[in-house]
């Protein structure tokens, strides 16, 4: 039986600056309990794994569907990228990105991911963390913290941390609804209170936290840092990053990021559409408006908020629009 559009079943994850847009803004599932921060939508990395919700497929993980159709789901160039014999072993034949819903209902700390080549060294390997966010509702005042400012070295952020003036030496802005910055790894961050966000990163759960506001965890006690961690795996040579601009490539759509792990078009459309898969997978993630893509089985329309994942060996997918609808388009780089 051949592969179809996949949908999957949101895992939810409770961190301390979670509140409850996920459910009041994304519809999603998460009941009248606590609040969460994260719903991690398309995912393949160890015990967390996405679950197709709908179709022959129901029940498979996204692991096992990479492990018995890799070519088929992913295109036979990614399958040959994460088959490469240089890799660790727990990182090799696994889907490559992780796409996720954040509620900033509070500061997220500020962090740094390591790039592949550091990652590969860890106790457990894992990979590099090189992410893009689109800002789906912007709250008057949030900020977004993003780079460092120019100049600033290595002894002036460890300084500032020490001191607890970390936003001293940090670029931020207020972003608006639509925009979309871009994190590559070894770039110093943190989302501020008041934002709703689109993730798309490569499949990775490494984090380096330099700073937290000085605020402590449910129990009262401190999160942990890992400041020399993370200063060695900050890119000093980076600086302030802003929003991307976007490219127009056609009438509907425009490119947003290009980089070596994926690349992010945003698709706005009126009427129905077909796309090329181009021998490669495609995640669907709708930010406006609703559409239905064609021998999905599920039988609802994918809302604002919902994810498809379509298999390669689709060669193409075709859309249908019933509000006015605005998507991410995403594929391998």
């Amino acid at each position: 039986m051949g592969l179809y559009p996949l949908r999957f079943n949101p895992l939810f994850q409770e961190y301390l600056w979670g509140g409850r847009r996920l459910g009041t803004d994304l519809n999603k599932p998460i009941g009248d309990g606590p609040t969460y921060a994260e719903s991690w939508e398309i995912v393949d990395h160890g015990d967390y794994q996405s679950i197709v919700k709908a179709g022959d497929y129901a029940g498979k993980t996204l692991g096992q569907l990479v492990d018995e159709n890799g070519t088929e789901l992913l295109g036979a160039k990614v399958v040959k990228e994460i088959n490469d014999t240089s890799r660790p072993d727990n990182l090799v034949n696994r889907f490559p990105l992780l796409f996720k819903f954040l509620d900033a209902n509070k500061n997220l700390s500020v962090q740094v991911h390591p790039d592949d080549k550091m990652g590969a060294t860890l106790a457990k390997p894992d990979l590099g963390k090189t992410e893009a966010w689109l800002v789906m509702d912007a709250q008057p005042g949030a900020k977004v913290y993003a780079g460092l400012n120019s100049g600033v070295t290595r002894g002036d952020l460890k300084k500032a941390i020490e001191s607890n003036t970390a936003e001293s030496v940090l670029h931020s802005f207020e972003p608006k609804a639509g925009d979309c910055i871009f994190i590559p790894a070894g770039t110093v961050h943190a989302l501020g209170e008041g934002l709703l966000i689109a993730e798309i990163q490569q499949c990775s759960n490494t984090t380096f936290r330099l700073y937290d506001w000085g605020r402590v965890d449910k129990d009262g006690q401190p999160r942990e840092l890992h400041i020399e961690q993370g200063i060695e795996a900050t890119d000093f040579s980076r600086g302030p990053v802003n929003a991307q601009v976007p490219t127009p490539i056609d009438e509907s759509t425009e490119g947003i990021v290009a980089c070596d792990q994926f690349k992010l078009h945003r698709v706005t459309l009126s009427a129905e559409r077909t796309f090329a898969t181009d021998d490669s997978f495609k995640m669907i993630a709708v930010t406006q408006g609703s559409l239905s893509i064609v021998n999905d089985p599920c039988d609802s329309p994918l809302q604002r908020g919902e994810t498809c994942l379509i298999p390669a060996s689709m060669e193409s997918f075709h859309v249908q629009v019933h509000d006015a609808a605005e998507f991410m388009l995403i594929s391998p780089h």
